[in-house]
């Protein structure tokens, strides 16, 4: 199922790469603008810091990491992803380091180098099976007093379901499992969430649920130390089309919206 995922993430990196969402052609497509003021808040400084970004995609998060004078690393399971992230940080003129391997096998991609950082999320833990096999390498990963610092759709969003099903209303529903349990959803991502075009050839991925429980208990179960953590009703996209624009660019449910998570972030140290 993950080499399914692997080569679907092949496919949608071009429909990407010629998205609006993403916009990477523009000179305004600012790395900074998919993080929220407190995410820098949480990590702090990061200049003459290691950090890695896991499952980084085309790179757009993991390029604001080097802008602010980190030395950076992004790995993703897509070989197609990396090239692209690579063509892209090279056009910015940013030094970051892209590795292309599946997450579980980070340790011996990255050889013995460790980081005072390890970045993830906004879309990433959904595609790994094992949460404790994903702990326990990050905790590999870091540097004694280094953090993870997770900024991930929080479950609830992903049990409300993207669109209402064929004769729904556009009330906010529960469609989906907020904890795990039922094993692998399969998914046909012949469209993904950017605008473009269909994925061409590989459109099936596999999705596992997590409960916000399920990965607090897998981090310390892996020796970590949970310092924060963080609910948000804000998203760095419109995912509904009656969401509003917050004053810090972001988009959020609207007033006559229940005011539920859509985000959290947590940090966690080694």
């Amino acid at each position: 199922m993950m080499r399914a995922n692997q080569f679907n993430w092949d496919a949608r990196t071009p429909v990407h790469l010629a998205s609006r969402f993403y916009d990477v052609n523009s000179p305004e497509a600012r790395p900074e603008r998919w993080f929220a003021d407190y995410e820098w808040a949480d990590l702090g400084d990061l200049a003459g810091r290691d950090v890695l970004h896991l499952q980084c995609h085309l790179g757009t998060e993991t390029m604001a990491f080097a802008s602010k004078g980190a030395r950076t690393v992004g790995l993703d399971l897509s070989g197609e992803s990396v090239a692209a992230a690579r063509r892209l940080a090279a056009h910015a003129g940013l030094p970051v380091t892209y590795v292309q391997a599946n997450v579980y096998d980070a340790q011996q991609a990255l050889g013995k180098r460790r980081f005072d950082v390890v970045y993830t999320g906004k879309g990433a833990l959904c595609y790994l099976p094992d949460l404790g096999r994903w702990a326990h390498t990050v905790a590999a990963l870091l540097r004694p007093g280094g953090r993870l610092y997770l900024a991930e759709f929080h479950p609830l969003l992903n049990s409300l379901g993207p669109s209402p099903a064929p004769g729904e209303g556009p009330e906010l529903l529960l469609r989906h499992d907020y904890l795990a349990g039922r094993g692998a959803v399969a998914r046909d991502a012949t469209h993904t969430y950017t605008d473009g075009p269909p994925v061409q050839g590989a459109t099936d991925c596999y999705e596992w649920m997590h409960g916000l429980g399920e990965v607090l208990n897998a981090l310390t179960g892996a020796g970590l130390r949970l310092t924060r953590l963080r609910e948000s009703d804000e998203l760095p996209w419109p995912r509904w089309p009656d969401m509003v624009r917050t004053p810090g660019g972001w988009w959020r449910l609207p007033d006559t919206a229940p005011r539920i998570p859509l985000l959290y972030a947590l940090l966690a140290e080694k």
